[in-house]
């Protein structure tokens, strides 16, 4: 009789679960929320994030050639954003793409993709000034490679690691199209909530994760957003604060505090955590910045001194990525093939830049700036 009441209990216990997942369906609100998110923590960490973002900015300014840290901080957070999806390679296979055509490993190429689709994004805010659902789209475009668009078929679930559904997205394909369509206004009508940016920035991320518009890339897109939204506003002038490594070292806390909110409408955590992740990641890239100045200003001294060539398009070149080659000093400079690959020699002898033979091409690595690069850090607890 006791097992018959388990069982019984058990079984209503999961219709209800069932139940109620199929209600999130029709239970995620469009924007504005009614919810005031103006409270005392939020405000706390709200100034600190803010402050670090604005020391980001003046940061930035010190490397005059922005493709440097464009190239360079596009390319790690497309690896790291790609990571929380399991779309794990290494800086070598990485920046090796970049420098090899024969090359072939597919989650390199899909990393590559996702600095691509950085960069379109990018381009399309800084000519339009708005972020529109047709950007949304060609960001989803180039990270997936086709164009399947919004989901129009049901059967889209989240699932945990132990293959349990968590999350039923919107499912019908009017309903993701209207959320979408609001989600657009409220990226870019300032007046729909009068809200600071980075607050707004975690509210538009939980909402486009929450509607789960495509098949496949929602993650990668979402984190393109955040970026492309602060770029928008004016919080940034280049696309270099990324998240997804404060999401990966913290992956447990984030699908956490997305739930809360969906489940319990748990608001003020979550828009912390977006907040915190935004203070850690700033002070970091500024971090990362000045290590990357100072070791241009080593290589800059060092030329000058010990070679007879220096000029300022080589330096850059060599921190535009970790690899070049003599095909690209070439294109750079100018100069003919013999007086690129006589540049890099001189390079190599001087311990600048490390030599590597792949099949009947040599290419060159940047060791210092290799290094930097490869360098991670711990979220503080």
């Amino acid at each position: 009789m006791h097992k018959i009441l388990t069982r019984t209990i058990f079984t209503l216990f999961c219709v209800y679960n069932v139940n109620k997942m199929r209600d999130k369906e029709f239970n995620l609100k469009p924007l504005p929320l009614q919810v005031n998110l103006n409270t005392v923590p939020i405000l706390l960490q709200l100034n600190k994030s803010s402050r670090a973002l604005a020391e980001l900015k003046g940061e930035v300014k010190t490397i005059p050639n922005e493709s440097i840290l464009i190239n360079t901080l596009g390319l790690q957070e497309a690896k790291d954003s790609s990571a929380v999806e399991n779309i794990i390679t290494t800086n070598d296979e990485l920046f090796r793409l970049t420098v090899d055509d024969t090359y072939v490993n597919l989650a390199a190429k899909e990393v590559q993709n996702y600095a691509l689709a950085l960069s379109k994004g990018f381009e399309e805010v800084r000519q339009n000034t708005i972020i529109t659902n047709r950007t949304i789209l060609l960001i989803q475009q180039v990270l997936e490679n086709n164009n399947a668009g919004f989901r129009k078929l049901p059967g889209t679930s989240l699932k945990n690691n132990l293959g349990d559904t968590v999350y039923e997205p919107p499912q019908n394909p009017q309903v993701i199209l209207d959320l979408m369509n609001n989600l657009e206004q409220y990226i870019n009508r300032d007046e729909l909530q009068e809200l600071d940016p980075l607050i707004k920035m975690a509210i538009i991320h939980y909402q486009f994760e929450s509607i789960h518009p495509f098949y496949d890339g929602n993650g990668r897109t979402g984190r393109i957003i955040n970026i492309l939204y602060l770029v928008q506003k004016g919080l940034l002038d280049l696309p270099v604060l990324y998240l997804s490594h404060y999401i990966i070292q913290t992956k447990s806390d984030y699908y956490k505090h997305l739930q809360a909110v969906r489940d319990q409408q748990h608001w003020e955590a979550w828009i912390i955590y977006m907040l915190k992740g935004v203070e850690y990641t700033a002070y970091q890239t500024i971090d990362l910045i000045q290590a990357i100045r100072q070791a241009m200003n080593l290589y800059k001294q060092r030329m000058r001194a010990e070679t007879k060539f220096y000029r300022k398009e080589l330096l850059e070149n060599l921190f535009k990525y970790p690899y070049t080659k003599i095909q690209f000093v070439e294109e750079a400079l100018g100069v003919h093939r013999n007086t690129a690959s006589s540049y890099l020699q001189t390079l190599t002898r001087l311990e600048l830049v490390r030599k590597i033979k792949l099949g009947k091409s040599n290419y060159y690595i940047n060791t210092s700036l290799f290094n930097l690069l490869r360098q991670g850090y711990e979220i503080p607890k």
